[in-house]
């Protein structure tokens, strides 16, 4: 069943997203992603518990970019708007500031906005976002989300921890290839009880997609 559910996503993702790269090749610095996950995690919390459908587009000029990128989240659609400035010295160290928001459909969430702060060097990486969850007919929500990674060559580890009055923390595992130009992953997350209701647990994600 999740093999069937995943088929028909991807195809109907793919679709969209050939559709757009058709105009994103005839703009430079445009591109187009789609992609499926069979169950879709953000930050260590489990979004979806099936599969989960998503296509983005994006645009660069020279260091800023921009972007939209848009999932199922089973009760409506995750909508979110993006953009930042990044740069890498002669010496390799990376760094970026950026925003984004998080727009929701349907009744699944309402809304968070947050600011993007990140530095990388190596074969590592850190990146630290602070934020806001506007909380409909209550009391807005402050937020900070702190995550460290490490990559080689596919093989990737990265540590995530939420703090002011969020909480939780999670560790994901993984590895992810290029065959015949679709990108492969395997990951292996496994979330403090804070962000699984009340009780740790570890899920095994297996993902597809493809750039245009």
């Amino acid at each position: 069943m999740k093999k069937t559910l995943l088929s028909i996503a991807l195809t109907s993702t793919l679709a969209t997203s050939a559709f757009i790269s058709t105009s994103a090749l005839a703009v430079e610095g445009l591109s187009a992603n789609a992609g499926v996950v069979s169950q879709y995690f953000f930050r260590g919390v489990a979004q979806t518990s099936t599969a989960s459908a998503s296509a983005g587009v994006d645009y660069e000029n020279g260091n800023f970019s921009v972007g939209t990128w848009a999932a199922d989240v089973d009760d409506g659609l995750e909508i979110d708007f993006y953009g930042s400035y990044g740069n890498e010295l002669d010496n390799g160290f990376g760094y970026s500031l950026g925003f984004t928001t998080y727009q929701y459909t349907g009744d699944f969430d309402t809304q968070y906005n947050e600011i993007n702060l990140g530095a990388s060097y190596s074969f590592f990486s850190i990146a630290y976002s602070v934020g806001t969850w506007e909380v409909e007919g209550g009391s807005d929500q402050d937020y900070d989300f702190l995550s460290l990674t490490a990559e080689y060559e596919g093989f990737y580890a990265t540590y995530g921890t939420w703090g002011d009055e969020f909480d939780g923390d999670y560790i994901e595992l993984g590895y992810s290839t290029e065959v015949s130009g679709f990108d492969l992953g395997v990951a292996m997350i496994a979330n403090s009880k804070e962000l699984n209701g009340g009780e740790a647990d570890e899920s095994l994600v297996l993902s597809i997609g493809k750039s245009f």
